[in-house]
């Protein structure tokens, strides 16, 4: 057995392969083994993939037709053999010495898996930014340095991330909660990580930035694709995970302020083209929820202003124009209220304060 299974799922990643398969190759940590599932990717990756493993035996190489990138870690997982389980996915970076602080970490307090930071990189732009999604910092607040499970976060359940890459799993306990990324979606991480956090007792976040994740419009998630639709369905099945544990009622709140919030979200990102598309299938699904008055009247009182205009101007709007035009209003004042937000943290900060006396000196001689 050895000591982490790396799973990779690669579609038509060429530019960045090899250097992502290097950053785990060449690890501080050698007792490895990399699982990668080629699913059906048009370009050269399956032969950089196969030259790869003909170098090093820890390399190990599976193909499929293309069922997307949930499928392909599905897969992958199968033939995990590790101790801990890590998911890279084959356009980013892992800092060098992750696995071996992340292994040592592990296992010192026996944990169900670790959370760590990550940084976005734009490839298109060549800006790198540590996001607040990536950051997690009220998580990391809260918990500090203790071993914590789901139930200590209460609704800043909804401030983790989802994203598979900034997590270190124990592997057995990933086979005990028997959870799965969704298949034939995007986003389908989401699925796998709240089936896994639920599952959780022993967790620990680690606050150090271990990953670069790549941003670039290649990716799944920046096509900006009929595919966005997707997250539509992800969202039901979320749902149907918090109602699987038998905690839908405890976090009611959040799951219905992310579900409008997060379907929202990727609505201004689709192709201007789609948009319409977009719109109708948010009416369609929102109109199910409208349609059962006592699921509606259980949820819509614990909406916020924004998550509530969202399921309103979706019901009564005809199309996307119409909506647009009703959100414009809503959006506005989160913006104000947004700079307000900020201007106040500027007010409150350090900085401000040491050169207060040097604004009022400037007043004086205005």
């Amino acid at each position: 057995m050895v000591k982490v299974s790396v799973i990779m799922p690669v579609y038509n990643a060429e530019d960045y392969l090899e250097e992502s398969i290097n950053g785990i190759l060449n690890q501080s940590l050698k007792d490895l083994e990399l699982i990668c599932v080629d699913d059906g990717s048009k370009d050269s990756s399956l032969a950089i993939l196969n030259d790869f493993a003909a170098k090093d035996n820890r390399v190990q190489v599976y193909h499929q037709e293309n069922r997307g990138g949930g499928a392909a870690r599905n897969v992958a997982m199968t033939h995990a053999t590790g101790e801990y389980l890590y998911c890279m996915d084959a356009d980013d970076e892992l800092d060098q010495n992750a696995l071996k602080k992340l292994y040592k970490i592990a296992t010192k307090k026996d944990l169900d898996f670790v959370m760590f930071r990550a940084t976005n990189y734009d490839v298109d732009t060549g800006v790198s930014q540590r996001i607040r999604y990536f950051r997690m910092d009220a998580v990391a607040e809260k918990v500090g340095d203790s071993v914590f499970s789901y139930r200590d976060l209460g609704d800043l359940i909804f401030e983790t991330s989802s994203t598979p890459w900034c997590k270190f799993y124990n592997l057995d306990f990933v086979k005990r909660t028997g959870a799965q990324f969704a298949e034939g979606l995007i986003f389908h991480d989401n699925i796998f990580w709240w089936d896994i956090l639920l599952n959780g007792e022993r967790i620990y976040f680690y606050k150090k930035y271990l990953y670069t994740r790549k941003n670039h419009s290649k990716s799944s998630t920046g096509a900006g694709d009929k595919r966005y639709i997707d997250s539509i369905k992800i969202s039901d099945m979320i749902w149907d995970i918090f109602k699987k544990h038998g905690v839908f009622d405890e976090y009611k709140t959040g799951l219905g302020i992310r579900k409008f919030d997060k379907v929202y979200h990727w609505y201004p990102e689709i192709q201007p083209e789609l948009r319409e598309m977009y719109f109708q299938a948010m009416k369609e699904n929102y109109q199910k929820i409208a349609d059962d008055k006592e699921f509606y009247d259980y949820i819509i009182d614990d909406l916020t202003p924004k998550s509530r205009a969202i399921f309103e101007n979706t019901i009564s709007s005809a199309n996307h124009e119409e909506f647009d035009e009703k959100m414009e209003p809503v959006l506005l004042k989160e913006k104000i209220g947004e700079l307000e937000q900020e201007n106040k943290d500027l007010q409150s900060s350090t900085s401000w304060k040491i050169t207060e006396p040097l604004r009022a000196i400037k007043k004086i001689f205005k």
